[in-house]
């Protein structure tokens, strides 16, 4: 069960209206990094969740996500305020109105179709999506998910706070860019407070391909470091001699029945290429008239 306080986790305070700014923002209130994604993301998860202390900080830090999409919307809402009312009103020229709205972004698409409020879109208009969320049901999977999404959150509020000069927008900007890393350090503990968290699931692998780097990008510009050398790692340079990995023929096959084989057979004899033809086609007609 959800209540809501009416008092706003950050106080937003807009300097000025700036409906192009606003749709910028709208990145964060319906795009894939944004607020309502991560809401939705850690919300799922933590229905599904059977350890308590992760179902608990799912739960947490997904309401938090909901009450930053309110902050975000109030600052889309305010940074809109001043073409909602002029668009309503009409109390400019039509030429006047029409170039307030159209100053670049989204920002005529949010004037028009939602009179100033804020969208489930991204910054270029196109709604959210469900397909955002890329749970798994694995809690080690979705715990480095879900440090990956705060991290590219964080990304997204620098940039957008770099876009704008208004004092109280940085502040609120910065205020929710600082929380994606506090979500991060949450999710970071959770993770390795489950012991076995490497590699995800219950397969180990297979060990003689778990420690081997294949270099199959060979040339100027081969570098090495700890992702592809050390003691941890057998190096496969040489990649036509070491392909198949297996030792096998590297070709493909599959045991069929005598009738299967034989319906093959004359599939395969019936469409047989022949190497010594040369028929005339479409394009050596097309071509025939051609200097």
């Amino acid at each position: 069960m959800f209540t809501h306080n009416k008092k706003l986790q950050y106080t937003v305070r807009v300097s000025e209206p700036n409906p192009v700014l606003a749709s910028l923002i709208l990145e964060q209130f319906g795009g894939p990094q944004g607020e309502l994604a991560a809401a939705m993301r850690y919300f799922t998860q933590a229905l599904a969740e059977d350890d308590p202390g992760r179902k608990d900080m799912l739960l947490d830090i997904a309401t938090e996500e909901l009450s930053h999409l309110e902050v975000i919307g109030s600052i889309v809402a305010m940074l809109n305020k001043g073409v909602k009312g002029e668009l309503a009103e009409a109390s400019q020229t039509e030429a006047d109105l029409y170039r307030s709205l159209t100053q670049g972004g989204d920002s005529h698409t949010q004037a028009i179709l939602y009179g100033g409020g804020p969208a489930l879109t991204n910054s270029s208009g196109v709604p959210w999506t469900a397909a955002y969320i890329d749970t798994i049901g694995d809690p080690v999977c979705d715990l480095r998910s879900n440090i990956a999404a705060e991290a590219r959150a964080k990304i997204i509020y620098e940039r957008l706070i770099n876009v704008t000069d208004d004092a109280g927008v940085k502040e609120a900007l910065g205020f929710l860019m600082t929380r994606e890393i506090a979500h991060q350090k949450s999710f970071e503990k959770a993770l390795y407070s489950i012991e076995a968290n490497f590699p995800p699931g219950k397969l180990r692998g297979m060990p003689e391909y778990a420690n081997l780097y294949v270099n199959t990008s060979q040339g100027e510009g081969d570098a090495e470091g700890p992702w592809n050398s050390g003691d941890q790692w057998r190096r496969m340079d040489d990649v036509i001699g070491g392909i198949p990995v297996d030792g096998g023929e590297g070709d493909a096959s599959v045991g069929l029945t005598t009738s299967e084989q034989s319906d093959l057979s004359s599939f395969t004899a019936r469409t047989m290429s022949n190497p010594t033809a040369n028929p005339t086609t479409g394009v050596d007609l097309g071509q025939s008239g051609s200097a």
